[in-house]
């Protein structure tokens, strides 16, 4: 039987309980544990796939196709393990379940109720990752204690931790410690009150996570200690970490929550070995150069829209020990500019996936700029869906090439709607989502990267590149370097007389790691360091 770990936060949002949740995994793994992380988010979305990303941010693709909230990125990136659809589930996910129950007439003609009915289909959720290779089940809830969208899920606990056994579930409360310059001091009250909310339901926290801008004093701790009824040694601070959030395991470490967590649930591990995890902070801490990357999008100001590609940024870049600056530009506002203005002196530029016609012809522009000038190119989904259209258009002089999606008029489809989504008529979980086989091309850059033929990687898409021009493509030197098994579906295109222009019409962002860099981001930072000392300094 797995112990369990939940996390809860209070008095405000946006604390950190993913990253947290994300680092008691990495902990935990490096003693030899086998983890896995799971999120619950309290919004009646059946999942985040067709929310806005000014509401949700990414939407993370798993390897079984289910489009997720983007803590579970947070978790793949910090243990390294692969997530799935059990490891998120959301308010309206739940609901489903229970209304399709309902209408099996699984309930006998019974009242369905919150209690016992929605808490019951929460408590199985949580079992549904329980599998005999797991160790231990960290479960992350979203909102904030007090919320009314997350009382279900509070009730749930307290139920679960009866069912288990206590000595099987541990409770962890991250929470604001608030700093009021004028007065010169830090406040408990806020926690004491949040914990007291939690106290009523009847969930009492094992450990308490403080955020906070100053360093808890002896005193400090010991008060949250008295009136939060914790153990001094379970009060662990948490500081902003100064460079990368991928500190934030290692000061958890100097203050061994870990030890506390296996004391607490009266587990047996190895030695901590955070070897490679301090590596790789040093490279980014440490690093020599720097270059600066221009990530041309829709959602420029959302810095959530993009988090897997920044972090993917980042990991090519510790991989040659390179400070990578992120340039987030509008694509509308390439619309308005020349492109040299607003991209001068940039080492390498990426155009990331999307949907919509907003930014499409400044992502054209952009693209048409790297490609000129020979700089560094990468394009992901919607940002080879455009490489593509620019090519056309320039070099092809097709007047008029574009996608369907955003012109069924254009005389030249060159990127048209999938054969199989012709008849999809809902929304929500509906595209081409989840991983997929691709062959590569030999002689090409992009089986250079991989140094293999197979590779497998992770899609969210609607439209392809139209197969009926790839000999008009290949002619003119663009190369179909990357295909499915049966040849159909072009997945990585390539200019081969570029020093480096790649797109992938799949998402490679969500399966790098800090201590494993994405292939393709390794080499595309490598690109642009290459191209930064051409340049005059």
């Amino acid at each position: 039987m797995p112990k369990f770990i939940f996390v809860t936060g209070g008095v405000v949002s946006s604390l950190g309980k993913g990253i947290t949740a994300a680092s008691i995994g990495l902990l935990l793994k490096s003693r030899g544990l086998r983890v896995v992380n799971q999120k619950f988010d309290p919004y009646l979305n059946v999942d985040p796939g067709t929310m806005n990303p000014y509401q949700h941010g990414e939407v993370y693709v798993t390897d079984d196709g289910a489009e997720t909230d983007l803590d579970l990125g947070h978790y793949e990136r910090f243990t390294g393990s692969t997530t799935n659809r059990f490891c998120n589930y959301t308010s309206g996910r739940i609901y489903d379940s229970i209304i399709k129950k309902e209408r099996r007439g699984d309930f006998l003609g019974g009242t369905v109720q919150v209690v016992p009915h929605v808490t019951s289909e929460i408590c199985e959720s949580i079992r549904s990752v329980a599998a005999p290779d797991v160790d231990v089940v960290i479960s992350e809830i979203g909102g904030t204690v007090g919320d009314i969208e997350s009382l279900p899920y509070l009730e749930a606990l307290r139920q679960f931790r009866i069912q288990e056994g206590r000595g099987n579930v541990l409770f962890i409360h991250v929470t604001l410690i608030p700093y009021l310059s004028k007065a010169g001091e830090v406040k408990t009250k806020p926690t004491q009150h949040s914990v007291a909310d939690l106290r009523e339901i009847g969930i009492f926290p094992d450990i308490l996570i403080c955020r906070t801008e100053k360093h808890l004093e002896s005193d400090v701790r010991k008060k949250l200690s008295l009136f939060c009824n914790v153990d001094q040694e379970a009060v662990i601070e948490a500081l902003d970490a100064p460079h990368t959030i991928y500190e934030v395991p290692i000061e958890f470490a100097t203050q061994d929550l870990d030890t506390v967590i296996l004391d607490t649930l009266g587990l047996r591990a190895g030695r901590r070995d955070l070897k490679p995890w301090r590596n790789y902070i040093d490279r980014v801490i440490n690093s020599d150069y720097t270059v600066e990357i221009g990530v041309v999008g829709k959602y420029s100001e959302l810095l959530d829209a993009y988090k897997s590609i920044n972090e993917a940024l980042n990991h090519g870049g510790a991989a040659h020990a390179v400070k990578v600056i992120i340039r987030n530009v509008s694509a509308e506002d390439i619309e308005k500019e020349e492109p040299a203005k607003i991209l001068e002196n940039v080492n390498g530029i990426l155009v990331p996936g999307g949907f919509g016609s907003r930014g499409l012809d400044g992502k054209i522009a952009a693209i048409r700029y790297a490609r000129e000038n020979r700089i560094p190119f990468f394009g992901i989904c919607l940002g080879m869906q455009m490489a593509v259209i620019e090519f056309a258009r320039n070099v092809l002089k097709l007047d008029g090439a574009d996608s369907t999606e955003s012109n069924p008029e254009t005389p030249y489809p060159v990127i048209h709607l999938m054969e199989e989504q012709k008849k999809v008529m809902n929304m929500g979980a509906t595209m081409r989502l989840g991983a997929y086989p691709c062959l590569l091309k030999n002689d090409t850059e992009a089986r250079k990267c991989y140094g293999k033929e197979s590779i497998s990687e992770r899609h969210r898409h609607r439209y392809e590149f139209n197969i009926d021009y790839k000999e008009k493509f290949e002619s003119a030197g663009m190369v179909i370097s990357g295909h499915s098994p049966d040849g159909i579906l072009t997945e990585i295109v390539e200019i081969s007389d570029h020093p480096w222009f790649i797109a992938s019409q799949f998402h490679p962002e969500f399966k790098s790691r800090p201590v494993d860099p994405h292939p393709l981001f390794r080499d595309f930072v490598g690109a642009c360091l290459k191209y930064s000392k051409r340049q005059p300094q």
